[in-house]
């Protein structure tokens, strides 16, 4: 069975063409859509990678992140953050809470499989 990512985006074009770029390479792709339980899912789910959007109904990525990382049994979850605003002070904001990595929006499909692979080298 291969690796399971837990993709928290809301937008269904991004999120099939995640889960159409992931599953065809081995992984096993759950999603979820609202980030008012965004960080309850990652506890039931518990999965090796989370792909989390920054902007979401009900709740930023940023808060998200910030909560898990406050769990010392999610501390260390790789967590790639996804944001259709790529400027600096989000990088760095996305940096300094945790994030395992940082991805703009939009993405080539080779990227996005580069950044999953590459933060599972180590689960």
């Amino acid at each position: 069975m291969g690796k399971r990512v837990l993709l928290i985006e809301d937008e269904p074009n991004i999120i099939e063409a995640i889960r159409f770029i992931l599953s065809r390479d081995g992984w096993v792709v759950e999603t979820h859509a609202d980030g008012a339980t965004a960080a309850q899912a990652v506890r039931d789910k518990a999965p090796d990678l989370v792909v989390l959007d920054v902007m979401l109904p009900n709740r930023s990525g940023y808060d998200i992140l910030t909560e898990l990382r406050a769990e010392p049994e999610l501390a260390a979850l790789p967590v790639l953050m996804l944001t259709a605003r790529g400027q600096k002070k989000d990088r760095e904001l996305a940096e300094r809470i945790g994030a395992s990595r940082f991805m703009t929006k939009p993405f080539s499909n080779a990227e996005m499989l580069a950044a999953v692979r590459e933060l599972l080298e180590n689960v």
